[in-house]
């Protein structure tokens, strides 16, 4: 009985010895799956985040798309997402490439490459980058960076303000300023860009800055071209305050405009459609950035023209890209949805092609 009882404890104990040893091989395996080598286990994520940066050139969007959830002009849409950017300049430049593509907005989207182009098209050789002007989109901070690129100054900070548009002491020469197989070359080779706003919070930023402000003491626009607008514009005549928005809406929506704009110069270019501006379905562009997600925007205009290392876009003050509708609406409350259809009429090419909505006050 005494063996008996003896052999029983040896048997349980030998059971014991493999059930510790079985317990100790699974534990290990388990160890050796989990905390892998972690050189090993980023060697086997990292393609995956390089793939979903680098597959993003060969994204296609079907012409087909829906696109206002994506371009809603907000400017809030993208920010911080650094991984998706590369796929939202794809997509809005996609979406420019069907909308030119579209024959019913033709002559709303498309522009001789005029001297007129050539002279908005600001030049930097050393770098190779050409950037269209689009005022009244935040394009003197633009300026000021082409302007330390090409090496008139070697900080923002240094410029001087009144020498930002003098554009004979700015050292930026005008793409119009190089013979026709100069400008050829650079179109072809250089990295082109330019910036694009809501069209019509960029019309009430040109009425103002130019109409009632009038920052930079230019007095030709309250004294010539604000009268020769009221003097075919201006519906009371008995009216006698300065040029109003509601006259300014109708010269622009007026399809005979063309014939005050030949009398007023290139000083049209505050208010022109991107279109005139940029002629952006002649020329490929390589970026267009939107005012309402600079903050975003600018820093991958940067890296993507290989210029983030040499200079930086100067600070954003905080809100002012965001769109504002409830400035947009006030302005024009007081204007006839006649006088506003005409005038979307004129900038639907702008709207259409950069993906901006259609104002719900027009569609109310």
């Amino acid at each position: 009985w005494l063996m008996s009882d003896n052999m029983h404890h040896q048997w349980l104990l030998l059971a014991a010895c493999f059930w510790v040893i079985f317990m100790f091989m699974v534990a290990s395996k388990f160890i050796t799956l989990t905390f892998k080598d972690p050189d090993g286990y980023g060697a086997k994520q990292e393609p995956l985040i390089l793939t979903a940066v680098t597959k993003v050139e060969e994204v296609h969007v079907p012409e087909e798309k829906r696109w206002p959830e994506e371009f809603q002009p907000t400017g809030k849409a993208f920010s911080g997402n650094l991984i998706r950017q590369p796929l939202v300049h794809m997509e809005r430049l996609e979406l420019l490439r069907n909308v030119c593509r579209d024959t019913a907005l033709r002559n709303l989207s498309h522009t001789a490459v005029s001297k007129f182009v050539l002279d908005r098209i600001f030049v930097c050789d050393k770098h190779k980058i050409l950037f269209c002007q689009t005022p009244k989109v935040g394009n003197t901070q633009w300026k000021k960076v082409l302007i330390v690129l090409n090496g008139a100054f070697s900080s923002i900070e240094e410029i001087p303000e009144n020498i930002v548009h003098d554009h004979e002491k700015n050292g930026l020469p005008r793409l119009s300023s190089f013979t026709d197989a100069e400008i050829k070359k650079r179109l072809n080779l250089y990295f082109k860009f330019f910036i694009v706003r809501d069209p019509f919070e960029r019309l009430i930023s040109a009425f103002k800055d130019k109409f009632v402000h009038n920052p930079r003491f230019e007095p030709w626009y309250r004294h010539e071209i604000a009268p020769g607008i009221i003097r075919k514009y201006r519906r009371n005549r008995t009216e006698t305050r300065g040029l109003q928005f509601e006259d300014f809406v109708r010269y622009l929506g007026d399809p005979n405009h063309r014939w005050l704009d030949v009398q007023f110069g290139d000083h049209i270019i505050h208010w022109v459609t991107y279109v005139e501006l940029c002629a952006p379905c002649e020329i490929t562009y390589s970026v267009i950035g939107h005012h309402e997600t600079l903050e975003d925007d600018a820093p991958y205009i940067l890296k993507a023209a290989g210029i983030d290392h040499l200079v930086s876009y100067p600070t954003i003050p905080p809100g002012i890209t965001v769109y504002n509708k409830t400035k947009v609406e006030r302005y024009f409350s007081g204007i006839s949805k006649r006088d506003i259809r005409r005038l979307y009429a004129r900038f639907e090419g702008d709207f259409k092609l950069f993906g901006y909505r259609e104002p719900d006050f027009l569609l109310n």
